[in-house]
Parts: C-alpha cells; structure tokens; sequence
C-alpha cells in the first residue's frame, strides 16, 4: 500500500508525458483524499491523444452517494479489479491512467519499527505509476469530481519491495501479501492507456530492480 509519495510540477509533466494540467500545477506532497496530477487518454476523443487532470487521490466509484467516502480507494490491488465493486466498471472500460511521481514513500518494519523509505529513480526521470481514474458527478448539485487510484500488486518475490511493509504475524514469512506500486516505463506509456485488458495485464509488475534508486528517508 502507497500512501505518500511527490508529484512533479506541470513542466516536468510536461516534458516526460507531453501534456500539462489546464490550469497549471505546481508539484506537491501527495497523501490520501488530496488533489493530484493523472494522465489519461482524452475521453470521446482521438486515442492518441492525452490530457492531465487534476483529481482526487480516492477513487469516487459511480455508484458513490457522496463524494466522501467512508472507505479507501486511494490503492487498488491489481488482482480485485475485475470483480471489485469500486474498480470493476473503470477497468473494464478502459480507464487507465499513468500518475507523475518524483519519487514515493514504503515502510520497512526489519528493525521492528515503522522506518520509512524513499523510491526515485536511478535514471533521475520520474515514476509513471499505473492508476485508474473515474470521472463522478453529484446529481445534487451538477458538480463534477475527477478522481483516481493508484494501482498494487503482489511483491512477494521481489529483492526490494518484499522488504517493505509490517508483517501480518497471523501468516509465515511465504504467505505474507507484500505489494508494490506499479511502473509503466515511457515505451510502454501507449500501451497502458490505449492498449487492450490483455495488453495491460502483461504491464503490471513491480519496478524493476536496476531502476529503482532507494534509501532510508
């Protein structure tokens, strides 16, 4: 689970994806309900053709009575999506998103207490990280909210990310469901958010080692 991590400006958005948010951003700390940058394939529109938008970190299911929710969808595991009430409808349609960021946040629990780590990259670009967006209006009001969430996966076989995390005590060191973030690198950007299910699929895995540049924070 990802609960922090740093989203770049509209400039560095701009350069490693060729699109800006419409009305500027100036690069923040991201925790869970807050505002944040996503990159998406532009609705009704060319599949070439990209936009960024600013939404809520929480996907707002349509189904949702409110805006608020009760309940996290700031992470999704990848495994739920099909059949999760609060993922299945984006994921079948298609609404893939890639989230900017400079680098994220996971704790490691090797010396029995909560010390955190920082991700960036060794290449010095940022993160692209797989998310799904959904687009929700409050038929009270008209308003219409953008949100997103930011995709796991298993990472029990992973040098790196299988290290992070609190270990649940009620299962062995071979069953424990450690999860990472996952990475879409900038020659596979199309593929996720124009590609088929399939193709998306064949996406998701846990960063790879040799780019991962991390360190106690």
């Amino acid at each position: 689970m990802c609960t922090k991590y740093v989203s770049p400006d509209d400039q560095a958005i701009e350069r490693f994806w060729q699109v800006r948010p419409r009305d500027g951003w100036a690069g923040s700390s991201m925790f869970p309900r807050a505002p944040g940058p996503f990159v998406r394939r532009a609705p009704e529109a060319d599949a070439a053709r990209r936009e960024c938008v600013v939404g809520q970190w929480g996907l707002i299911p349509s189904f949702a009575r409110e805006a608020k929710l009760s309940y996290s969808t700031f992470n999704a595991r990848f495994e739920e999506l099909a059949h999760k009430a609060s993922y299945k409808v984006p994921w079948a349609r298609g609404q893939r998103c890639i989230i900017p960021a400079l680098s994220f946040d996971e704790p490691c629990w090797e010396t029995g207490r909560n010390v955190w780590w920082r991700f960036s990259r060794q290449d010095g670009a940022p993160w692209g990280l797989a998310g799904l967006w959904n687009t929700w209006t409050d038929f009270a009001t008209g308003e219409v909210h953008e949100s997103y969430t930011m995709l796991t996966v298993n990472a029990d076989a992973h040098p790196l990310m299988r290290r992070m995390h609190k270990p649940d005590p009620k299962f062995g060191p071979d069953e424990q469901d450690k999860r990472s973030v996952v990475s879409i690198e900038t020659a596979d950007v199309e593929r996720w958010l124009s590609g088929t299910r399939d193709e998306a699929r064949s996406l998701v895995r846990p960063p790879a080692m040799e780019v991962i540049l991390a360190a106690a924070a």
